[in-house]
């Protein structure tokens, strides 16, 4: 089964990049999502931060392109920031970013 997730915001950092040992370029960086969703029949309002990571040289061409508050959306797959035992903290590993109107 695949799972995919979706989600939309605005660049809050300029995006970093690193290359691997094997030279693959990876780029990071954080999306800010504001939303406002349903909850037990009420509205509630989500904001949150998550870090994103973008490997390879097809999306490294438009991570360059990114600007600060510039929306975003960005679909791929969660996973564990690193591999500590104990850690808790997700990051987004992108299969697409395309830039929005916000």
């Amino acid at each position: 089964m695949e799972n995919r997730l979706q989600i939309a915001g605005v660049v809050g950092n300029s995006p970093e990049t690193r290359y691997s040992p094997a030279g693959i370029p990876i780029a990071r960086f954080t999306l800010r999502h504001q939303s406002q969703q349903s909850e037990a029949g009420m509205q509630r309002q989500v904001l949150c931060n998550i870090g994103v990571v973008a490997s390879g040289e097809a999306l490294l061409q438009i991570v360059q392109q990114l600007q600060t508050g510039e929306g975003v959306r960005v679909i791929g797959f969660l996973a564990r920031a690193n591999n500590r035992q104990g850690e808790n903290r997700l990051i987004l590993h992108a299969d697409s970013i395309e830039t929005i109107t916000i």
